[in-house]
């Protein structure tokens, strides 16, 4: 009996009997199979240049501004003393208060100098009344002596007398004015306005006068306009001199060029004010000018004694080119902006810096109106590399009026 073979099993010599035609196409899938891979592979090793954020400088006139570390000093300070001595009666002002001139501050008991007043003005009607006597003598001795009834050494006499009695007129009346003077001291005024400090002396304490150490009571000082005082360097004040003398700086000897004032805490001036001094010589020790600004302070904020950022023309006027400060890098001792070539690949270009003016950066070398500086995306911007580069907005111009300019 014959068995079948199974029919899982494969029929070796089936193989053989495929036609030859199919065996083509299976070698020329695996061949774009393959060349697919490959460029695969090389589109992933060509990756798209990171994109960087590109802008034109900004051109625009521009005045640099020297800056100096200046304190605030009164233009008035007065520390009030008594002229009079005796025993306080009463304080008549507010500790730390705003007090105006010939405000009553203190009064000091004024009966003793009434006294000596009292005196004094009797002592000089006596005087003008023997001066009235004198002068009739005398009149009467000029009428005698003219029928020789009286001798000429009688009127001489009398003359002199009249003299004497003037001379002691003029004595009782200066006796008794300071008499009223001291009087008059006894009520303590503020001799300028200001804020007043606080009371050194109570009610009830005996206070010395002028004559023998005068007594502290408080002290005033002046608040609008104040002084700022501030230390001009050497190479400054030589650079100003050189721009007066060329006719491109107004020296602040003679003109008073505007300053303005940055207070601690604050990014922008929120005081402006006028030169007012510069010393006659340089501060050997330190080789610096001492110099001063006159400031308005209509709402009294600023303090003496309060330090604050002083600004002062230090050019003339002139066209610059201004990038924000985030474009600008450090390599080594030296600053570099990266710039966008028209192939676009980066470049660097090593800058001298300005001063801020409006926000931007002042460029005096290294860049051109025309370059395409980076201003964002520094990190992945690589000299030689190409880079995708996007048109920026304009930086912003946040140029404020001069009082308000950073």
């Amino acid at each position: 009996m014959v068995h079948p073979a199974p029919a899982s099993q494969f029929d070796r010599g089936s193989f053989y009997r495929f036609p030859r035609c199919c065996v083509a196409p299976i070698g020329l899938l695996f061949a774009l199979a393959l060349a697919g891979c490959e460029k695969a592979q090389s589109q992933e090793a060509a990756p798209t240049p990171p994109l960087v954020t590109v802008a034109q400088p900004v051109k625009r006139t521009v005045t640099d501004w020297d800056e100096f570390t200046g304190r605030f000093e009164a233009i008035q300070e007065v520390q009030v003393r008594a002229r009079v001595g005796g025993f306080v009666n009463s304080v008549e002002f507010t500790d730390g208060a705003i007090v105006h001139a010939g405000d009553l501050l203190y009064v000091i008991d004024p009966r003793p100098f009434e006294a000596v007043a009292s005196q004094a003005q009797g002592q000089l009607d006596d005087a003008r009344a023997k001066a009235e006597l004198a002068k009739r003598e005398l009149d009467r001795g000029l009428n005698l002596v003219q029928t020789s009834a009286v001798s000429v050494q009688v009127v001489d006499q009398r003359r002199q007398a009249l003299q004497a009695a003037y001379a002691a007129e003029t004595q009782a009346e200066g006796a008794l004015k300071a008499a009223q003077l001291n009087v008059e001291f006894t009520h303590v005024l503020a001799p300028i306005t200001g804020r007043v400090s606080r009371h050194l002396v109570t009610p009830g304490n005996l206070v010395q006068g002028a004559d023998s150490g005068a007594t502290l009571l408080t002290s005033i000082v002046s608040l609008d306009p104040i002084y700022i005082y501030f230390d001009v360097d050497e190479a400054t004040y030589q650079r100003n001199s050189r721009l007066w003398f060329e006719g491109k700086r107004p020296s602040s000897r003679d003109t008073s060029n505007l300053v303005q004032v940055t207070l601690t805490g604050e990014i922008k001036p929120s005081h402006e004010g006028k030169m007012d001094f510069l010393d006659n010589r340089l501060d050997i020790s330190t080789a610096t000018l001492r110099s001063r600004a006159i400031v308005p302070n209509k709402d009294l904020s600023i303090l003496p004694g309060q330090f604050g950022r002083v600004r002062i023309i230090g050019s003339s006027p002139y066209e610059a080119l201004l990038i924000p400060d985030t474009a600008i890098a450090t390599d080594q001792s030296r600053k570099i902006v990266f710039v966008v070539k028209a192939d676009n690949t980066v470049d660097v270009r090593p800058v001298m810096l300005g001063p801020l003016d409006g926000g931007l950066r002042v460029i005096r070398e290294g860049l051109m109106p025309e370059d395409q500086v980076i201003v964002d995306g520094l990190q992945r911007a690589r000299v030689g590399a190409k880079v995708t580069p996007k048109k920026a907005q304009a930086p912003a111009d946040d140029k404020a009026p001069a009082g308000a300019r950073p």
